[in-house]
């Protein structure tokens, strides 16, 4: 099972002039240090802000990009962490292990999302051409 963990952004992390102190780096690589070591760590990154990023709109099918920043900062996400466990509970302990993501002083939220797997879909040849492409895809990654 893969969960990813959110960082919700603030208004600190959408200014785009974040300098957590060092204790809060400290804490964040510690944290994922031990996800590492307990062999659960797939990825984690940072978020540059939304000014710096942009939206593609369909409408009818359509696309229109629609440029940075987004005013609803509190649907924005800051950062990631992509965790593989064997269940939810383990899912659930590893978040609540988290750093406050802006450090004790500033408040924060992350938020836990499942992500689908393609046994979770009724067996098609669409989901067979996906999983031929995560086959071809970790094949490369291993040479």
């Amino acid at each position: 099972m893969r969960f990813m963990i959110m960082v919700r952004a603030n208004a600190q992390s959408e200014s785009g002039e974040m300098q957590p102190d060092e204790s809060l780096f400290a804490a964040m690589a510690s944290y994922h240090e031990a996800l590492a070591k307990a062999g659960v760590l797939l990825d984690a990154s940072g978020l540059q802000p939304s000014s710096r990023g942009f939206r593609v709109h369909y409408h009818d099918g359509k696309p229109t990009v629609v440029d940075g920043p987004f005013a609803e900062t509190k649907e924005l996400i800051a950062g990631y962490t992509l965790i593989q466990v064997r269940t939810r509970d383990e899912a659930l302990e590893w978040a609540r292990r988290f750093p406050a993501p802006f450090g004790k002083q500033i408040d924060g939220a992350i938020e836990v999302r499942q992500l689908y797997e393609l046994e979770d879909f009724e067996p098609s040849a669409e989901i067979e051409r996906f999983r031929k492409l995560e086959a071809e895809r970790n094949a490369s990654s291993s040479n």
